[in-house]
């Protein structure tokens, strides 16, 4: 009877252990913070904060004086406040857009940028009011370019042009920068240990038939 007892106790012993160290694991799992998963995101929406009906009519034909309401938005879950700087540059068909490998800007031409404090998990919301109040092109292929943004002008001089006469095919191109402490600078996207992420949109437009 004792020599039964003592191999059930031997064959328990190794059970305890397993559940005490199952036990254990599963405690400093529940008690450890995860490291937080930092990240922005940029995002636009339609003049009734939806993601539909970007273009006036529901069609991406504008015309030349036709304002085109959006609303951008960044959201800032970085685990800090963060200095942005969202830049809006105009390309079209052949200029890159942003590259995600290299988290390289696009060439385009800038247009204007919009700096900005976010605080930790918080959202800035920016009305984006937009119209073009002239448009012509040069004999060398460039376009010049007024656009209205809000209540302010600003002229493109040497803007990318049209691929054909017909076809005036252009983008507006939203860019991500964050201030880099340690470079005292800003910088395109953000880090994220070793990675740099970058977020990037882009909305593409046509100038409307006899508007060039």
């Amino acid at each position: 009877m004792v020599k039964a007892k003592l191999h059930n106790l031997r064959r328990l012993i190794p059970l305890f252990l397993t559940f005490l160290i199952l036990f254990e694991a599963a405690a400093y799992t529940a008690i450890t913070p995860r490291p937080q998963e930092k990240f922005f995101e940029l995002y636009v929406l339609g003049p009734n904060k939806l993601a539909s009906s970007y273009y006036p009519h529901n069609s991406s034909f504008i015309t030349i004086g036709e304002p085109v309401t959006w609303y951008l938005e960044v959201h800032n879950e970085m685990g800090s406040i963060q200095f942005i700087d969202l830049r809006i540059k105009l390309g079209n068909e052949t200029i890159s857009p942003p590259n995600d490998t290299t988290a390289s800007p696009s060439p385009a031409p800038l247009v204007t940028e919009i700096k900005r404090f976010i605080p930790d998990n918080a959202t800035w919301e920016l009305p984006f009011i937009w119209q073009i109040l002239n448009f012509t092109t040069s004999s060398r292929g460039y376009s010049h370019v007024q656009f209205m943004i809000g209540n302010t002008t600003y002229s493109l001089e040497n803007a990318p042009g049209c691929s054909s006469h017909n076809s005036c095919k252009f983008r507006l191109i939203f860019e991500l920068w964050t201030w880099n402490i340690a470079s005292d600078s800003f910088q395109m996207g953000w880090g994220n240990g070793a990675q740099q992420e970058i977020a990037w949109l882009q909305l593409w437009f046509y100038l409307a038939p006899g508007a060039v």
